[in-house]
């Protein structure tokens, strides 16, 4: 049966491309999770208005991908000690989250979270946080990589995140 893992970490372009590529995801939606409004659209969570962050919502078998495996490229295929901020992307839209979906999630969550602080000298802000909602961003957001390989932002940004995903996790690609 599939479960749910809920992520924010930076552009949802980049989170949805790395997670469509692994062994047991059955999907990965792009959205918008952890502010106050309803209904958000993207012109006003760019704006800073919403306090939503860009997110993913991935399902996955946990019979052949487990949750810690996905917090661990998670937390090592962003920067997760950044403030507001991954690569080019600046604003609180980008900042890193974990969205857990029950208490078995939000303590491997924790436990991922201090095993990954090993790899960084600076401290992982990323925010841990019960999931609220989930708000599907709209069509055009959807598939965006796959859909535009050859646009400039997916060709400097997202493809070195392919090509480092492939390179240091090649054991849970599809």
């Amino acid at each position: 049966m599939a479960e749910k893992a809920t992520f924010a970490g930076g552009c949802f372009w980049c989170t949805e491309a790395i997670f469509n590529s692994l062994k047991g995801v059955s999907s990965v939606k792009v959205g918008y999770a952890g502010g106050e409004a309803p209904t958000p659209t993207y012109e006003q969570v760019s704006a800073g208005t919403t306090g939503h962050a860009e997110t993913i919502q991935i399902s996955f078998d946990p019979k052949i991908v487990s949750y810690k495996d996905l917090l661990y490229i998670f937390f090592r295929t962003h920067d997760p000690t950044t403030l507001d901020k991954q690569g080019p992307d600046v604003g609180p839209q980008y900042r890193s989250m974990v969205f857990y979906h029950g208490d078995a999630q939000r303590k491997t969550a924790e436990e991922t979270l201090r095993e990954a602080q090993q790899n960084y000298s600076d401290k992982i802000i990323t925010e841990i946080v019960p999931f609220k909602g989930f708000y599907p961003a709209e069509g055009y957001h959807q598939d965006f990589y796959k859909k535009n390989p050859n646009q400039t932002y997916c060709r400097l940004v997202i493809d070195p995140k392919i090509e480092k995903l492939k390179k240091d996790f090649k054991e849970y690609l599809k």
